[in-house]
């Protein structure tokens, strides 16, 4: 897979994402604990961590669904204590757990999905053509969603994420369980929506993966204790892949 072709360098580092000191306590407990980074336009950020090391919290915060106790952040240049609802619709999010109706349509799906965007007929009409073209779904238009396969419920929920247009897509877990040649096709898909300018930001427990991100971030009690290229992770620990790199943080080997 080629990395080479798209990235923030190609849209000038435009910042779509800035975190600082951000901080979320749950009564005397600190699950997210002073994290601070930027996200580029046209950038896939891979923001990986075990279960439990606060990437969730993380993104309710910056998708406007839970407000921080510290610290700041922005997306997409609108703040997230004051402007969480602004947020929701300059964001697309796609959960693990695919939010789709299982006995509607492909079709039916998406126009549903149109109308909660606020979309128009016209315009549900016009993206509904644009992303079944785009996510190679024509032959399973008509198909109920409880009848695909998940490698299609996959690009189906995406196409649900993505069709309000937003500059943000967060992708959470969003291969688990896919198989291989699926989840080979589905980073595809992510690779041209980031060389179309969308920012990715990306948890995967898939450490090969984290190989495809233009950075990654882990995430270690609350705290983010690496981020940077993978290539350069992997030289900084002497590892031959992310999931090396990855152990060695998790186990306390970080340098």
């Amino acid at each position: 897979m080629n990395r080479q072709s798209t990235g923030p360098d190609s849209f000038a580092a435009e910042t779509t994402v800035v975190v600082s000191h951000l901080t979320r306590k749950f009564g005397s407990f600190t699950a997210v604990d002073n994290v601070s980074f930027t996200v580029a336009r046209g950038e896939i950020f891979g923001f990986l961590g075990a279960n439990g090391a606060g990437k969730t919290t993380t993104i309710r915060m910056l998708c406007g669904l839970l407000k921080p106790s510290s610290g700041s952040a922005s997306v997409a240049g609108l703040d997230v204590y004051h402007q969480p609802e602004k947020i929701k619709t300059k964001i697309g999010y796609m959960s693990q757990q695919f939010s789709l109706y299982e006995d509607l349509t492909v079709r039916e799906n998406i126009q549903f999905y149109g109308g909660i965007y606020g979309l128009s007929r016209l315009q549900i009409r016009s993206k509904t053509d644009e992303l079944l073209h785009y996510l190679n779904l024509w032959d399973q238009v008509d198909v109920l969603t409880r009848d695909l396969p998940l490698g299609w419920k996959q690009r189906m929920a995406l196409s649900s994420a993505i069709l309000h247009d937003p500059p943000i897509i967060f992708l959470d877990e969003p291969t688990s369980g896919v198989d291989p040649a699926s989840r080979r096709e589905f980073w595809l898909l992510i690779y041209e929506l980031a060389a179309r300018g969308k920012t990715v930001f990306v948890t995967t427990h898939y450490m090969d993966e984290a190989e495809y991100c233009h950075r990654v971030s882990i995430m270690k009690d609350g705290r983010i204790v690496e981020l940077d290229k993978p290539e350069r992770l992997k030289n900084k620990y002497a590892a031959k892949n992310m999931q090396q790199v990855f152990i060695n943080i998790v186990k306390g080997k970080d340098k």
